[in-house]
Formats: structure tokens, C-alpha cells, sequence
């Protein structure tokens, strides 16, 4: 069961510009690797578009069909947009450029704020195949494009999740022991 926002462990957002195309499939994609984990009641997963545009929308056919390709569904997805608001409820805000970087960044009231915000290659483990160290926008481009985009993305998201899992399963050992102490007595009959 996927984790709700209020009792995860640790609240990831994937950001991009119009929240279509590459945040709809790091989303996704990261939502599969966390569920494969045995993590899904412990990461909440969510995205959003730093603009506007779309919000309401389904993901690009094409990121759909990029997905549909290699196993995932973006079915359900509906952009949005990211809210100031959010700053406070999500512990990583992942991009996928500068220009999301730039605007989140401006967004942010304080530098703890700025410092949840990550761009998504820093977490791949290998070279991104990106030579600007920045996930393209696969919106103008054509099929091949988004299938590359998703690769990089299902890279860095692998490199993600081994960066997290320890802590988060960690974090759920310490509650599973907390609710273990606090559990009350069991009455026995006399």
C-alpha cells in the first residue's frame, strides 16, 4: 500500500517544468523500484510542474508510450503544479535542470529550504549520457528521445533508492521497536 504523506518516512517530489513528461516518469518509475523494495508504506512519491500549463492533464502520450515500453503506466497521473507550501511537507525535491533549480530555489523562504532541492543525475551511480549533467526535455524531441530521458531517469532513480533504502529501513525498524515498547501488557485471564 502506498505511503500517505503524514506517516511516510520520507516524502520525495520530482519536479520538472510542466509536470508531462519527465517528472510523470520519475514518478512512476521510482514508485515501481520503491514498491519492489518493500518500501511503498514508507516513501510517499509524488510530482509537479514548476509552471502551470498542463495542470489537470494526463502525462505526454508520448512519455506514456516511453513508459508503456518497458513495463510502467502513467495512466493515472495528473499534472500539477508545486506549491511554496510544499517545502514543508516533502523531505527531497528532485529536478531535472537548472532552470527548475533556478525557480525552486527563488521559491525557497530560507536555505533550509534550498537544501532539500537535488537535481535527479546527482544520484546516478554512472555517467548520465547527458553531457550538460542535466536530463533533456524530451517535449520537442522525438520517441527516441523519450526513451533515453526515461533511461537516465530509471539509472538515477536506481541510484536514489540505494541511497535512501538503508535509512528508511532503519527508520522503520526503530518504529517497529518503539511500537513494540509501547504496546500495552496483555491481560491474561485469571
Amino acid at each position: 500500500m502506498p505511503a500517505r504523506h503524514d506517516d511516510a518516512i520520507l516524502r520525495i517530489c520530482f519536479v520538472c517544468t510542466g509536470n508531462i513528461c519527465r517528472s510523470p516518469m520519475a514518478e512512476v518509475i521510482f514508485r515501481d523500484m520503491v514498491d519492489e523494495a518493500g518500501l511503498a508504506d514508507a516513501v510517499y512519491i509524488t510530482s509537479a510542474g514548476t509552471g502551470e500549463w498542463h495542470v489537470g492533464e494526463k502525462a505526454d502520450p508520448r512519455t506514456r508510450a516511453a513508459l508503456d515500453r518497458v513495463g510502467y503506466s502513467a495512466e493515472n497521473h495528473r499534472a500539477k503544479q508545486f506549491e511554496v507550501s510544499w517545502f514543508e511537507t516533502f523531505d527531497l525535491i528532485v529536478t531535472f535542470d537548472r532552470g527548475q533549480r533556478r525557480i525552486l530555489r527563488a521559491w525557497a523562504r530560507d536555505d533550509d529550504e534550498r537544501a532539500l532541492i537535488r537535481p535527479l543525475l546527482s544520484f546516478s551511480p554512472a555517467d548520465p549520457g547527458s553531457p550538460s549533467g542535466e536530463v533533456p526535455d524530451p517535449y520537442y524531441g522525438s520517441d527516441e528521445l523519450f526513451d533515453r530521458v526515461r533511461d537516465m531517469i530509471e539509472v538515477a532513480c536506481r541510484g536514489l533508492l540505494a541511497q535512501i533504502e538503508p535509512v528508511v529501513r532503519a527508520a522503520q525498524q526503530g518504529r517497529r521497536a518503539s511500537a513494540v515498547r509501547h504496546d500495552p501488557p496483555s491481560q491474561e485471564p485469571s
